[in-house]
């Protein structure tokens, strides 16, 4: 598509708006949105993100924060939104990718008033992307290099040691250059690996988790009837890790205790030193920028995926919903569920988008697809 062609799609010249930030420009007009961005993938700048979505990295000006997320509530539910048209610019020129809706988006407080910025925002496409035209719009070079599979060779030998090499491996060391705060120093003796954990959390502090989390030194208590030492929970509270809590001192590598709710507490198949490299695991892939997630995947589909990967050689992790592990390169793979008529449910976390290239060839219905 040519520039003007494009540009017509907003309405008349002489009421278009044009607003350029970082790798993006938005042109704003009475018979619609254009958002244009640069070919290219990196975090932290706007691009197309996968087959599906686009992302708008601001902080973006204010008219562009209205017309995205404010006019098409104003303007009532019974009033036609103005179209959202989506572009991309490459060295051949301009491509249309359609049209798009907002699906998230994220504000802050502009510091001394009342105004919100847009600071990011996620469209998702009206007609997901051929694999040909995302190669296109988001050439993708392969990484400088990827976290490698060290720490799967020590898993049943020295599993602080394992833990150790998977955290450093796959959270940047340039964490470690930040300014952080002292080491807090926990209220109670804990075990050898609960206590290597916080030290590796102290320069990477994600590895205590984004989806579940392990809870800050500071944080540690019991439970009401001071028998169980709580140290680990849900999102929203719905269930805790536990370790039983004794004056004599802490077992070395302890039994873990789930607990849901008000029900009995369940054991962990793994103690103590498993569990924490499962968790780290869970969470790493959890929190990954690059993600790909398929449910309802048969056991037949489940041998593909997991094919060119590595089983991290524990018992199932979450005693309420086990789940399984496997492992590549700067990938984690974990899967839940029994198979059967409800099949398994697969999500797959990388730190860069080429280590989920090898599951794009397995025949699913994925969710998400980032590779």
């Amino acid at each position: 598509m040519d520039d003007e062609r494009a540009y017509a799609l907003c309405g008349s010249t002489a009421v278009r708006e044009w607003f350029a930030f970082g790798s993006a420009t938005v042109i704003i007009g009475e018979a619609g949105t254009l958002i244009i961005v640069e070919a290219g993938d990196a975090l932290g700048r706007s691009c197309v993100w996968n087959a599906d979505e686009l992302r708008l990295v601001g902080p973006a000006p204010t008219p562009v924060r209205k017309r995205l997320m404010d006019e098409p509530w104003e303007r009532g539910v019974d009033e036609r939104k103005l179209p959202v048209h989506l572009a991309v610019r490459n060295p051949e020129g301009l491509v249309y990718l359609g049209t798009g809706s907002v699906i998230q988006a994220s504000t802050v407080l502009r510091p001394g008033s009342g105004e919100h910025i847009l600071t990011d925002c996620a469209l998702r496409l009206a007609s997901p992307l051929s694999r040909l035209d995302l190669d296109r719009v988001r050439p993708c070079l392969p990484p400088a290099d990827l976290p490698n599979l060290e720490w799967l060779g020590q898993v049943n030998d020295d599993r602080v040691r394992a833990l150790e090499q998977f955290i450093t491996g796959w959270y940047p060391a340039a964490a470690e250059t930040a300014e952080l705060p002292p080491v807090q120093e926990p209220p109670v003796d804990l075990p050898e690996g609960l206590g290597r954990f916080y030290r590796l959390s102290q320069h990477r502090p994600r590895c205590l988790g984004v989806q579940n989390r392990i809870l800050p030194p500071s944080k540690l208590q019991t439970d009401p009837r001071g028998e169980m030492l709580v140290f680990g929970e849900e999102n929203q509270g719905g269930f805790l890790w536990s370790l039983m809590w004794t004056l004599d001192g802490p077992e070395a590598d302890p039994t873990v205790w789930f607990r849901e709710y008000d029900e009995p507490p369940i054991a962990e198949r793994e103690p103590l030193s498993g569990f924490l490299i499962q968790f780290s695991l869970f969470e790493a892939s959890m929190g990954a920028e690059y993600v790909a997630l398929c449910d309802e995947v048969t056991e037949e589909q489940l041998d593909q995926l997991t094919e060119g990967l590595l089983p991290v050689p524990l018992r199932p992790f979450c005693a309420a919903f086990p789940t399984r592990f496997f492992a590549a390169p700067g990938l984690v793979l974990h899967v839940s569920g029994e198979g059967g008529d409800a099949g398994f449910s697969v999500w797959a976390g990388a730190t860069h988008r080429t280590a989920l290239a090898s599951l794009g060839d397995t025949p699913v219905n994925w969710i998400r697809f980032d590779g």
